[in-house]
Order: C-alpha cells, then sequence, then structure tokens
C-alpha cells in the first residue's frame, strides 16, 4: 500500500475481508509473467502478504521483497515469514537497492500519483531481462466508485477535489508512455464476483469502503458518514441488486500490463 492517498493506515481485517476476490486478479497478474531476470523479485505494494506464498513459488530461488508503506499491514507481511527483506516506504520515493528481475505490483499503484513519471522510473530500476507486472482496478465510472465521489462533492465540496481518491490513465495513455521501453503487453479484464448480501449493509459497501472510499469517509464527522453510508447504499440496492439467493452480482474491471526490458 502507498501513504499517498491519504496518512491513515490501513486496516489488515476490513482489507482482507474479501480475499478470495482480491486474490484471483493477483494470481492472473502473476500467471502473466513469463521469464524473469536475474534480480531480486519485488513484491511492491505487498500489503498483508497475501501474494508472498506464490511469489516465492515463482521466485526460482532469487529474493523476494517485500516493499509497504503501512506499519500494520507490514507486520502481518513479515509475520507470514515469507520475505527475505521487508522496506517499509511510499513507492513515489522507493528505489531498489539492487536492479530487480521482476517488480510485482498488484492493486496499489492507482494510489500513486503521476505515473508519466513513476512508471519509466520504475523500468528502470529493473536488470536486464527483469519485467515490471502492474494490476490496478479500473472501476472509476461504475456505480460503485462513482457514488461515492458525487455524495462527497455534495456533502464536503471544498474537500472532495483533494481527498486523495486513487485514479488510473486511460489505456492508450499507457501504451504511449511504456510501449516503446521494452516488450508491452496491455489488457482489461471483468470479474463478476459474487458477494453475499448482509443483513445490516449492501456487500459492494463493504467491498469499497475498506480501499477506494477510505479518504471520502476519512474526512467526515460520524453524523456526515452515517447519512453518506444510508444515502450510497440506497443507490447500491438499485445498481446492483441483491438476488432471490441472498448474493450481488459485482462486475469489477481491472487493468493489467507487463514489460519486460
Amino acid at each position: 500500500m502507498s501513504r499517498s492517498a491519504t496518512s491513515q493506515d490501513w486496516n489488515p481485517g476490513a482489507y482482507a475481508r474479501f480475499r478470495d476476490q482480491r486474490l484471483r486478479p493477483a494470481l492472473d497478474l502473476l500467471n502473466a509473467v513469463g521469464e524473469m531476470g536475474a534480480g531480486d523479485v519485488v513484491d511492491l505494494g505487498c500489503g498483508g502478504g497475501g501474494m508472498a506464498e506464490a511469489l516465492r513459488a515463482r521466485a526460482g530461488g532469487r529474493s523476494l521483497v517485500g516493499v509497504d508503506a503501512s506499519p500494520a499491514m507490514l507486520e502481518k507481511a513479515r509475520a507470514s515469514g515469507a520475505y527475505d527483506a521487508i522496506q517499509q516506504a511510499d513507492i513515489a520515493d522507493w528505489h531498489a537497492r539492487r536492479a530487480p528481475g521482476l517488480i510485482y505490483s498488484n492493486a496499489v499503484l492507482h494510489w500513486v500519483g503521476n505515473h508519466e513519471v513513476l512508471l519509466p522510473r520504475l523500468v528502470r530500476m529493473l536488470g536486464k531481462g527483469g519485467t515490471l507486472a502492474v494490476q490496478m482496478p479500473h472501476q472509476n465510472k461504475a456505480p460503485s466508485h462513482r457514488v461515492w465521489l458525487s455524495l462527497a462533492e455534495e456533502f464536503r465540496p471544498d474537500r472532495a477535489g483533494g481527498m486523495g481518491t486513487p485514479g488510473v490513465m486511460a489505456p492508450v495513455r499507457y501504451e504511449e508512455l511504456l510501449g516503446g521501453l521494452g516488450q508491452f503487453r496491455l489488457w482489461e479484464t471483468d470479474y463478476y464476483q459474487r458477494l453475499t448480501a448482509e443483513p445490516d449493509s449492501h456487500p459492494v459497501r463493504r467491498y469499497t469502503e475498506s480501499t477506494y472510499a477510505r479518504p471520502v469517509l476519512a474526512m467526515l464527522d460520524a453524523d456526515e458518514k452515517a447519512e453518506i453510508i444510508r444515502r450510497y447504499e440506497e443507490v447500491m440496492h438499485t445498481a446492483y441488486p441483491v438476488r432471490a439467493d441472498g448474493t450481488v452480482l459485482f462486475p469489477f474491471r481491472r487493468l493489467f500490463f507487463t514489460l519486460t526490458v
């Protein structure tokens, strides 16, 4: 995770609530990685270490390094025992101590701004034959995310513009930025996730409040937070209806790319 969006630390328990749904695109990203360079495998934005074992299995004897800004997440990652080294750093400022064979970044770089500078900088860190592999949610135009923003603008118009919600560029911009730097592949996948409805809340609210909506909720007082959640849930019941079996079908789009130098 990155601290660039907000200084509030991440909650490992809340994030892990939907572990299975978040793990599938992470594994799909790793499966898209071919040959690696000779250097370290860097889990950039490792969080609590959810991908550590899978990365360890692919590392082929290379050192596995976990990098994250969140002390709470790093404590959990360190407890896994899967990493050879743990580094606490904001991704915007981080630099590899030696040329990596793989920089793997799952569901984190959308929290870090200035991709025009950040991504070429990460590519330049790679050793010969090294790969940068990135996955980011590309969901901001969907009701699940757009409604948080519209309500935030209504409740706090003075602060909504700078609250630090995550975002990505148009896919073509990544191709223009990175396509000439190596062997580049870019794609998107829609994941249709079945979420279980809960008596006291819509599952899409639970899914988004621990990630995308964190900066929105952090800037509100208790009464405002209760009201924005109430109104958000009203829209979610229309946008993502609870079905007869008590589940919600939630489409979620993610953007992937790999670049090998």
